[in-house]
């Protein structure tokens, strides 16, 4: 059975508008404090862009969880999946830390079972359930990057980009991997 995710802002719509994002802004969640000091910034706007970025780090946290929680992953997928889900507090931090020095209120996270009922975790009834809406938030989140990425002028902006789509198709690949799917056959294959 195929789970239909459904979230009031997908990462692919939130990263499409992110090119709004002041170059001062990037630097600061890129964590070059210096770099950003000498640009100069639209906060109110990065603040509210910054802060749909943050509620979707806040529902990937809590998919791994509801996945962690489930008792349906195994050793190791369990322990990939917590992982996965630390790389997302590690976002989740820096999207905070960014709103909090551009003078802004980090949108709030909201109760697990809000997550659940979005992302329709009753429909979860066995780790290949659970993986396969790993893996489909993962491509999500890898393509948008990917194609916000011809958007920058500034190549080291650009470069931010990269990394964050290089770790989410790292763990699209090994969900996928997990999951005995096979592998794309052709290169190309992300971003299209």
């Amino acid at each position: 059975m195929k789970l239909i995710v459904q979230s009031p802002v997908s990462r692919r719509s939130f990263l499409a508008t992110s090119t709004m994002l002041s170059a001062g802004t990037v630097a600061l969640l890129a964590g070059n404090t210096a770099l950003a000091q000498g640009m100069a910034a639209n906060p109110s706007a990065d603040v509210g862009i910054l802060n749909v970025a943050l509620g979707l780090e806040h529902e990937a946290i809590n998919a791994y969880q509801l996945g962690a929680g489930s008792g349906l992953l195994q050793k190791p997928v369990l322990d990939i999946a917590v992982s996965f889900q630390s790389h997302h507090k590690q976002h989740r931090d820096a999207l905070i830390a960014t709103i909090q020095k551009l003078g802004g209120r980090p949108v709030e996270e909201k109760k697990l079972d809000e997550y659940a009922k979005a992302l329709n975790a009753a429909a979860l009834k066995n780790q290949g359930d659970v993986l396969d809406l790993a893996a489909r938030l993962e491509l999500g989140a890898t393509n948008a990057y990917i194609g916000v990425i011809p958007s920058f002028k500034d190549s080291a902006l650009a470069k931010v980009a990269v990394r964050l789509a290089a770790d989410e198709a790292m763990h699209w690949t090994i969900l996928t991997n997990a999951l005995g799917r096979p592998l794309p056959a052709s290169a190309l294959s992300f971003g299209a």
